[in-house]
């Protein structure tokens, strides 16, 4: 795909989806990391549903840290998967306290050490935190690559080092939450709607 084509698609996603996103409820930088990690597999819906309760039953990163998991079980039972991410919030602020001082690593390499943090919420938290540039490949930007012609990889993390050789830096961070959107509304795994696609010029249909 040329440079002028990937413009075009770029310049239509930020008119379509805009540029910036709303984040989720926090005060600190612990909050952030664990609305993201709740938010794997669940919609943006429902982990700002759950927050408001969330921290005010649990403030502080000592308070999860020494809750019994049932009852962040009990806390974070509307979200998806939350017997597994309430035992990994806990263990993760459990590590946050001993081995780093309570403060949220700043470097992917010491984010995905800790429990239920992986590549693509260490880069969403880089993003959302600091503003720091990175491409999170969930789903949706794995399947919608392939079909736009910027990637072939056979796993995310693949496609993230194409997708940094693709796209323009500043774009990195917003690619994600366009993408994901685009997803969601047209272009979904089960069926593409086409007919109303935006972007359907430039896809090649590859998947």
């Amino acid at each position: 795909m040329t440079r002028q084509k990937t413009n075009a698609i770029l310049k239509t996603l930020d008119e379509e989806y805009g540029t910036t996103k709303e984040g989720f409820l926090h005060t600190h930088d612990w909050q952030l990391l664990t609305a993201i990690m709740l938010s794997a597999q669940s919609t943006d819906k429902q982990v700002d549903e759950t927050l408001p309760s969330l921290w005010e039953k649990f403030p502080t990163l000592e308070a999860i840290a020494g809750a019994p998991v049932e009852e962040i079980e009990t806390a974070i039972k509307s979200i998806g998967l939350y017997k597994m991410k309430a035992k990994n919030m806990k263990n993760c602020c459990e590590k946050l306290i001993k081995e780093h001082g309570g403060k949220v690593p700043v470097t992917i390499e010491q984010l995905v050490e800790l429990p239920g943090v992986g590549r693509k919420t260490a880069t969403l938290f880089l993003a959302d935190a600091y503003g720091i540039p990175g491409v999170t490949v969930d789903t949706h930007v794995f399947r919608i690559s392939k079909r736009l012609g910027w990637a072939d990889g056979k796993n995310p993390v693949q496609v993230e080092q194409e997708l940094m050789k693709v796209l323009p830096k500043e774009h990195w961070n917003r690619i994600n939450f366009q993408l994901i959107y685009h997803g969601r509304s047209i272009c979904s795994a089960r069926c593409a709607h086409c007919e109303k696609c935006v972007l359907e010029k430039w896809c090649e249909k590859r998947l």
